[in-house]
Formats: structure tokens, C-alpha cells, sequence
């Protein structure tokens, strides 16, 4: 069974401005570069953050310490935040996404299914604020690539309302349940 990095995981934000957002590290590397008088150690650390209500970004920090490159790599992440589409706790219909020779399938999944994914593809989701999905990662399993790989997925998913505007239908026409979503999502929306 292969080990999780000993830096990967939860972390509260250490930027003071702005809003508190939840920071995740899913990968460390420590880097070597060769000078003429020896080796520089320096760590690179993707860092995924989101707010757990469908603002997501990703960004790649390198630094000599680890705590430099964390921050350097929140505040990239934080510059490329975006919202994702979701219908409830869920995403609005299937998508693969790939990156490199990873690919990542997001399914919608009813209420009380919970976040069926793994390692980088699962942190991804639950800074998004995505709590019923189901995931598959096919291919390499390369967590940089999977984390892209996931939030190439966020871009490419559409609100049915996106959709149903674009083909000139109304949205009961292409997704009759969705009403009724909409409804539920916010009777649960706090006050």
C-alpha cells in the first residue's frame, strides 16, 4: 500500500486577507538543482483551496523552505479560483476530463452517497463543497496530474440552465427534476 506524502492533507489558510478558505497540500516534492558548487535542495507543493461552496483553484508553489513554497503556492491557487456548477451537493451530469496520461470521470450521485474518490481527485471535491459524487481515475495516478485533471472537469461541467438556454428549450423540458432540486437546494440554503 503506498504511503501518503507526510505533508498532504488539511490545513487552515495562513493568509490573514480575504476570506478564510480551506487549504488542502496534495503533493510535496523536494527538488534538487545541480551548481557548479553542489546540490540546492528547494520543495515544489501543489496546494488545492476552496471555500466548500463551489469556489475551487489550484496552484504550484516552489520555494527553498516548505513553508515559503506553501504560501506561494495558496496564493496561486487562490488568484486561479473559479466557481463550479452544482445542483445541490452534486455535479449537473457526467464528465471525463484528462491531463497527461491521467483521466478523471465525475458522476452525480443521489444524497447520501458521500465522495466516492481517492487521494487527489477526493480534496479537490471537498474544497469545491461537492459531497455526493462518484469518481474513477483511469490511467497514470500521478496526483499533480490528477488534481489538473480534476479541475479541468469543474471547467467543463454547465448549469442545465447554461444549456437549456443555448438549445432554446425550457429547463423543464431537458431536466424535469430539476425544479424540484432547485426547490430543495434552497430550503437548505442557510439564512
Amino acid at each position: 500500500m503506498r504511503m501518503m506524502s507526510r505533508m498532504s492533507g488539511k490545513r487552515e489558510s495562513r493568509n490573514t486577507d480575504g476570506p478564510q478558505l480551506d487549504v488542502r497540500v496534495i503533493r510535496t516534492n523536494k527538488v534538487f538543482k545541480t551548481h557548479k558548487g553542489g546540490k540546492t535542495a528547494s520543495w515544489s507543493i501543489l496546494v488545492v483551496v476552496g471555500d466548500n461552496r463551489g469556489s475551487v483553484g489550484i496552484g504550484l508553489g516552489k520555494a527553498r523552505g516548505i513553508p515559503d513554497a506553501i504560501r506561494k503556492a495558496e496564493e496561486a491557487a487562490r488568484k486561479s479560483m473559479f466557481q463550479v456548477p452544482m445542483i445541490g451537493d452534486t455535479i449537473p451530469h457526467e464528465i471525463k476530463a484528462e491531463m497527461g496520461s491521467s483521466e478523471v470521470m465525475l458522476r452525480p450521485a443521489s444524497p447520501g452517497t458521500g465522495v466516492k474518490a481517492g487521494g487527489a481527485v477526493r480534496m479537490c471535491l471537498e474544497c469545491a463543497g461537492i459531497h455526493n459524487v462518484l469518481a474513477k481515475s483511469l490511467g497514470s495516478r500521478n496526483a499533480i496530474n490528477q488534481a489538473y485533471a480534476t479541475i479541468r472537469a469543474f471547467q467543463g461541467l454547465s448549469a442545465p440552465e447554461t444549456i437549456a438556454d443555448m438549445r432554446g428549450l425550457s429547463v423543464d423540458e431537458l431536466v424535469p427534476w430539476l425544479k424540484k432540486a432547485r426547490k430543495e437546494e434552497a430550503d437548505n440554503a442557510p439564512h
